[in-house]
């Protein structure tokens, strides 16, 4: 296979270029991996001759920048060389195979979706989100691609949750379980009971509801909600890591026994919160579009850069949008579409 080449967006997110900048040098320093920085020549080319010559980085001009508050609305319409755009561009003219940007994610998944397409049977695109437990990894799809669902869109994130949970985490049979307020079946609202009449039928491994507590827990490979939901559930989780990372620091400070035992157990606690950064993991792949896109936190810093663009590129290796394609056609009945839509109405007649 020759070199992978992902475009990075380096206006995007709160601390571009700079931080952009040195995450793509430390990719390259560390991987065999080719990186073209689209964005503003004149901000980023300056910050690039500070560091090491002779690193397989190229500068893709693009003049105009999506801010992280703008309507993506206004952004498709108003800026057609935003620098996301013309990286996304890259791809689809096969300069580029992959895509990060920790820039505006609702933009981000716009442009994907008018710039590159959706992979055949696919709705609507889904992001999804890698969270942290004990026993690993769970799949947390939608973390923020689409806030309004119905219950095809559910079904659809559950079928691509499972595709990514067994060809890229390497599970067989991953454990598709639904995020609800109980685990009864009567639990919760329209949407999500309608849902789960449908994944109760379905060839996947679903093993019903889960709670909020039961993700920590691993009690299923993948979880499912509507964007809304899966983003809330994900900033409150890290805003809880940040918040316990604050207290040990401030409470250490309080005593000369407490500084001693902070070096006992130092390697320790730096073994926990590394589990618990999300920059390990660097970013979210936006599922379901004719392309591999990463999209990394706003607050992206280095660190979660440079684990965003090997993750790109990682899913360029792996072929993950061929395993996808193929395991939609294996659930070919669970592909939304006309007859899904007319079904889910009649349903609305039958659940409670």
């Amino acid at each position: 296979m020759s070199k992978i080449v992902i475009a990075v967006d380096a206006m995007g997110g709160d601390y571009a270029p700079q931080e952009i900048i040195k995450g793509a040098v430390e990719v390259v320093q560390e991987a065999d991996i080719e990186l073209i920085l689209v964005g503003q020549e004149e901000r980023i080319k300056p910050l690039l001759n500070k560091e090491k010559s002779n690193l397989p980085l190229q500068v893709y001009n693009a003049s105009q920048v999506v801010e992280m508050g703008e309507p993506p609305a206004e952004a498709i319409r108003f800026k057609k060389d935003a620098s996301i755009k013309v990286a996304l561009e890259l791809v689809k003219k096969g300069v580029a195979q992959g895509v990060f940007s920790a820039g505006n994610s609702g933009a981000t998944l716009a442009m994907a979706m008018f710039t590159l397409g959706r992979l055949k049977g696919v709705n609507r695109p889904a992001l999804a989100g890698l969270i942290p437990t004990l026993k690993g990894y769970v799949v947390f799809i939608d973390v923020g691609g689409m806030v309004d669902c119905r219950p095809y869109h559910l079904v659809q994130f559950a079928v691509m949750g499972h595709v990514f949970a067994k060809y890229i985490l390497g599970l067989p049979e991953p454990k598709v379980g639904l995020l609800n307020i109980g685990e009864e079946p009567t639990k919760g609202n329209e949407l999500v009971k309608q849902t789960y009449t449908f994944l109760e039928k379905s060839p996947l491994n679903f093993i019903g509801n889960v709670e909020g507590k039961d993700i920590l827990h691993h009690k299923a490979d993948v979880v499912v909600c509507d964007g809304f939901v899966g983003n809330v559930a994900l900033k409150l989780g890290e805003g809880v890591v940040e918040s316990l990372i604050t207290l040990v620091k401030k409470e250490v400070k309080k005593s000369l026994w407490a500084k001693l035992g902070l070096i006992l157990v130092k390697n320790l606690l730096k073994n926990v919160f590394q589990i618990l950064d999300y920059s390990e993991y660097g970013g979210a792949p936006l599922l379901g579009v004719n392309g591999t896109v990463i999209i990394g936190h706003g607050r992206s810093q280095a660190k979660a850069v440079k684990n965003g663009i090997k993750m790109a590129a990682n899913f360029v290796k792996q072929d993950v949008n061929t395993h996808l394609e193929k395991g939609l056609q294996e659930h070919e009945a669970l592909i939304p579409g006309k007859r899904w839509r007319k079904l889910a109405e009649k349903l609305k007649e039958v659940v409670p």
